[in-house]
């Protein structure tokens, strides 16, 4: 921090590219408060020439999620600090940049040293800035590749087109609006040994890149499905550690689904019905001091899609924590008397648990 400028601690920065853009980690405090706040806008100068900021102000809902091409999203899914970008990735939207001599990619064309700021303001236009020189080094050849130039024409994907990958046991299908930036997809599969398990496991690309939207996956079964099995099949998607599964659509040995993040995909076989565990309740229980019921719900593939309470046929409305546990407090829709409560969980695959409890209130 120099007269009032942030200053890397290189101030004088060589690079072996001739195409840089720019990022940055930036809070803001209020006066009196030491939490640290989201800023409001940042602009990046090249050459004391304005080129891009941006402005985070009036983001509806429906654009909450293009917040994953405004960060650097896989440093921050690997547990980093939230990055904004001064540059805007081609399958993003304006929204909320204002492009003023270019997108934020600064080319270096030549030798010469180019002067860069970075201006970060609050809402009362309070400013914090940034200053450094770039210049470009020795360009590095880019790496042999053993593959053959059709083969990454095939797989290289790009914003604004619909991109379609398939093999024999796989289809892909990513519309054009559901990329942010060009990849070049990678894709590899195995062969799983579970019993579960009737695909093989198909590892489409890295789930470290986003997926704006739901793109279209097909696999096809390694096994003849039996009738009596073949309402108990979901596509499974995981990524580190996390775990989504879908209830697919079937055509012959074909199961189509829709998902938004990359990663490991399978068909597995689901028969196992959720489990339900009761808290504040059990059969014949005198509830008249009982302020609250829960009950926590649990599934092999850890996906509920429907959980139903009717307290003597009638629907009863239960609250969640937005994870496993269903919450009921009784008020006017349980009124003294005798009860019989019906609690109902149903998963991905259709398998249904249900549990009934006769109470006193």
């Amino acid at each position: 921090y120099v007269n009032g400028i942030y200053v890397p601690t290189s101030p004088f920065i060589i690079v072996n590219t001739d195409r840089v853009s720019f990022g940055i980690s930036a809070f803001d405090k209020y006066t009196g408060s030491t939490n640290n706040n989201g800023i409001y806008e940042a602009g990046l100068y090249n050459n004391n020439q304005p080129v891009i900021n941006f402005q985070l102000d009036s983001i509806s809902y429906d654009e909450t999620r293009y917040m994953n091409a405004h960060i650097d999203h896989k440093l921050k899914l690997s547990g980093g600090p939230y990055i904004n970008h001064l540059s805007r990735l081609p399958g993003c939207p304006e929204g909320i940049y204002r492009e003023i001599s270019g997108d934020g990619v600064i080319a270096l064309d030549d030798d010469s040293t180019h002067y860069i700021k970075i201006v970060v303001r609050d809402t009362y236009g309070n400013a914090s800035a940034m200053q450094f020189q770039i210049k470009r080094g020795e360009l590095k050849e880019p790496r042999p590749v053993k593959d053959s130039l059709s083969y990454f024409e095939q797989t290289a994907f790009h914003p604004g087109f619909i991109n379609v990958f398939e093999k024999d046991d796989i289809q892909l299908i990513i519309g054009e609006n559901d990329l942010y930036d060009s990849i070049r997809l990678a894709y590899s599969k195995k062969v799983s040994l579970s019993p579960q398990v009737v695909s093989n496991l198909h590892i489409v690309h890295t789930g470290l890149v986003p997926v704006h939207g739901y793109f279209t996956i097909r696999l096809k079964s390694t096994m003849v499905i039996p009738d009596s099995l073949k309402d108990k099949i979901v596509m499974q998607q995981s990524w580190g550690g996390k775990t989504e599964v879908v209830k697919p659509k079937q055509e012959g040995d074909w199961f189509t689904a829709q998902f938004r993040n990359f990663g490991n995909f399978q068909l597995i076989i689901d028969s196992i019905p959720p489990a339900i565990t009761s808290f504040g309740i059990r059969e014949n229980a005198d509830l008249s001091r009982t302020p609250q019921i829960i009950f926590v719900v649990k599934d092999n593939n850890e996906e509920i899609k429907n959980f139903r309470a009717e307290l003597d046929g009638k629907w009863l409305r239960f609250t969640n924590d937005k994870g496993r546990s269903f919450i009921y407090k009784f008020d006017e829709m349980c009124p003294p008397g005798d009860h019989e409560l019906k609690i109902s969980v149903q998963d991905e695959a259709e398998n249904i648990t249900t549990k009934i409890f006769h109470f006193t209130r």
